[in-house]
């Protein structure tokens, strides 16, 4: 008798699936880059709400993407499509460290005269030298590959390269805030920001924000917990809904660590 194969569950709708499902960066990237920026030893709740964070707004950028292509009749995304995600969306407006260096925003970010009145290249932008989120971008393909297919999307090498090299500043700067958040003892100079469409009513201010619950720390000074990177997110994104599904998102996989 033959054994039979276990039937292969059925793919949902890309819009409608939980990204949750999907663990495209893993914890060890996660603390290497860490690692690049600080000697603070990272918790495995924070890898893995700082993972959770990063996963979702790459999706929220890749679903922007994939709506641009489908106005256009298009299966595969091209980097055009990720400047329309970006315009349509000022909540995924994230990792701008990179937009300097890809040629797909070479000319939206602006030009820049030193005292003379010369044009300054966009590489000698960055000012004093530090640990180098897009040095390290490539370690961030083969995630950035697994989410598309999660998305049921395909794309040109040079957005799959853009979407690295956002991937990879934006959680530079995740891991560059939460160790501030340790050694500040908790958010000192951030607030929220709420995104209203003209004409429409401000929404109602939430019962408890996640920027006032996440403002005082406890704990040591030589751990970057859970709550760390939530406080950084806060920090990271604006207050709409990518914050609040991206909080709600990371908290739920530190939960799991946590408990696995």
């Amino acid at each position: 008798m033959t054994a039979q194969k276990p039937a292969r569950p059925e793919r949902g709708d890309p819009e409608t699936a939980s990204v949750v499902d999907v663990p495209p960066f893993k914890p060890s990237l996660v603390k290497a880059v860490f690692r690049d920026v600080t000697l603070m030893h990272v918790s495995r709740p924070a890898a893995w709400a700082a993972a959770s964070v990063t996963r979702t707004v790459l999706t929220e950028i890749i679903d922007g993407a994939r709506r641009a292509a489908a106005e256009e009749a298009r299966k595969k995304l091209v980097p055009g499509d990720l400047l329309s995600a970006i315009d349509r969306n000022v909540e995924v407006e994230v990792g701008t460290e990179w937009y300097d260096h890809s040629p797909t925003f070479r000319g939206l970010t602006g030009v820049l005269y030193d005292a003379e009145g010369v044009i300054v290249p966009s590489r000698e932008r960055r000012g004093p030298r530090r640990p180098s989120a897009v040095a390290g971008a490539h370690r961030f393909e083969a995630g950035v590959r697994k989410l598309l297919r999660s998305r049921g999307a395909r794309a040109v090498p040079a957005l799959v390269r853009d979407l690295d090299g956002i991937a990879s500043v934006f959680l530079t700067d995740l891991a560059r805030d939460a160790a501030m958040v340790v050694r500040e003892g908790g958010i000192k100079r951030f607030g929220s920001v709420h995104l209203v469409t003209p004409g429409e009513p401000a929404p109602p201010p939430l019962l408890k924000d996640p920027v006032l619950s996440l403002a005082t720390r406890r704990g040591d000074r030589r751990t970057i917990g859970g709550d760390d990177v939530l406080a950084a997110t806060t920090i990271q994104l604006f207050g709409g809904d990518l914050r609040q599904r991206a909080l709600t998102e990371a908290r739920e996989a530190a939960r799991n660590a946590s408990s696995g």
